[in-house]
């Protein structure tokens, strides 16, 4: 989501290296120029703020940039302030990783209305993504559709309904959390064009779903017919999923105390399996949403080539929000770069950027928007190893060239504010102390303007 440089320079060869936004590249040590003057990218704007113990994986990537063979600029737009020619010009190898920061849209009628906002907008205003800070979405309303059945759906869901007492721990923004204090909601459906058994979000996601606090989860009994009888032929991880859904749809094995929790809870949360979304129905002035029209569907086909086909059948919910939670696609960041743009990524080979020597990729921007942060740190791997044997082979380039003395005296000429990593724990340290004040383990800083000034500070 963020654009990063990373430059990096190998012990044992002395070559010099220039990478957007690796995780991790085998035995390279690596630094980054960022977009933002913030590090950590998706772990800082994309895990959810109720779990803190994903975002460990920080003090992994604080170890790395404070080694003394590596450095971290940020505030450098790459396309922008600098090109991939004249990254190419300084470092032996560039890596493009940059990820995925454009939505998949529905392609329906209504989908401009005002109420329907994206997943990755939402998900960047309530973890403090500068560029979505004064999204405003509509939380005057007692019903919303969140729609897609990923991880990110459920962690929407989650914020949604999650007691304010729990939000106040964590480090959600308090702009944020001021909204969600006055929230309306106190219904939100999840909606999927497949069933139960092709379900994309993952058993812990939906447990702390089923547990929460004052919310009652509800599937539709008829979206299972037939599931209960499947269980045997299918992997582990799906049938233990499943098993949690029928639980709850059945009620079987529930003690006393969960049958009483579920019927005094005060919100509910609807898994609608089997349903695709058709057409946004606009308010009485055609210019806010009132409701979400869904097609109902069944399933053709079996195993991995199970498809949805809908039928003449159609429900609609009343509704005031619309999240869009279908996938992301990466962009171009410049013409000179081989794109393919019916899939979202860069055109290569096994991670190696189609007729561009010393060009490499990684992660979603080379093989889409799938997989957890450890599939990209596995990508990042892989396409480490292989920069690696290109270095043994010949492959790479073994010129000497400038590096990053040449990148900062060209962003120093263009007027460009760097900031480096020592810039950053000042930045760091002043949302602790806000944190601190609210009871919070961070104030995340959202005003980019804000951020370059206390980097000045001294």
């Amino acid at each position: 989501m963020c654009r990063d440089l990373i430059y990096q320079r190998v012990a044992k060869q002395d070559q010099k290296f220039a990478l957007l936004e690796v995780d991790q590249l085998g035995s390279i040590l690596h630094s980054r120029f960022l977009r933002l003057p913030l590090p950590y990218g998706l772990v800082r704007f994309g895990v959810a703020p109720d779990h803190p113990e994903v975002k460990n994986v920080i003090n992994t990537f604080a170890a790395t940039a404070e080694n003394e063979r590596c450095s971290f600029v940020g505030n450098v737009s790459v396309g922008k302030d600098v090109s991939i020619h004249e990254l190419q010009q300084a470092y032996n190898v560039v890596v493009l990783s940059y990820g995925a920061e454009a939505d998949r849209e529905l392609g329906i009628p209504g989908e401009g209305l005002v109420g329907v906002e994206s997943a990755r907008s939402f998900v960047g205003w309530y973890n403090g993504l500068p560029e979505h800070r004064h999204l405003q979405p509509n939380l005057n309303t007692e019903v919303a559709v969140v729609i897609g059945q990923g991880n990110v759906a459920l962690d929407i869901a989650r914020i949604l309904l999650t007691p304010i007492r729990l939000l106040q721990e964590t480090d959600i923004t308090e702009y944020a959390l001021e909204a969600l204090t006055r929230s309306k909601i106190r219904r939100v459906h999840v909606v999927g064009r497949r069933g139960p058994l092709q379900a994309a979000f993952t058993i812990k996601e939906l447990r702390e779903m089923v547990t929460m606090p004052d919310c009652r989860t509800v599937f539709t009994a008829e979206d299972f017919s037939g599931v209960e009888e499947a269980l045997a032929g299918i992997p582990r991880p799906r049938k233990r999923l499943t098993e949690l859904m029928l639980k709850s749809v059945t009620g079987r094995g529930q003690t006393e105390q969960e049958v009483q929790r579920l019927a005094d809870a005060s919100r509910e949360f609807y898994v609608k399996f089997l349903r695709s979304p058709i057409q946004v129905l606009p308010s009485a002035d055609g210019k806010r949403l009132r409701a979400l029209e869904l097609a109902v569907n069944v399933l053709e086909g079996s195993g991995k080539s199970v498809r949805a086909r809908s039928t003449d059948d159609r429900e609609v919910i009343d509704c005031g929000l619309i999240l869009r939670s279908v996938g992301y696609r990466s962009v171009a960041i410049e013409k000179s770069i081989p794109f393919d743009h019916s899939h979202g990524t860069i055109a290569h080979e096994n991670g190696k950027v189609n007729g561009k020597q010393g060009l490499y990729c990684s992660g979603w921007v080379k093989r889409g928007p799938t997989g957890v942060i450890l599939d990209t740190m596995s990508d990042g791997f892989q396409t480490g190893k292989l920069i690696l044997r290109d270095i043994e082979s010949g492959v790479v380039s073994a010129e000497t060239r400038p590096g990053s003395e040449a990148i900062l005296r060209h962003l120093s000429n263009k007027g460009v504010q760097t900031v480096s990593f020592d810039d950053w724990k000042r930045i760091d340290a002043v949302e602790i102390e806000r944190g601190r004040e609210r009871g919070k383990p961070r104030e995340k800083l959202t005003d980019l303007k804000e951020m370059l000034r206390i980097c000045t500070e001294r």
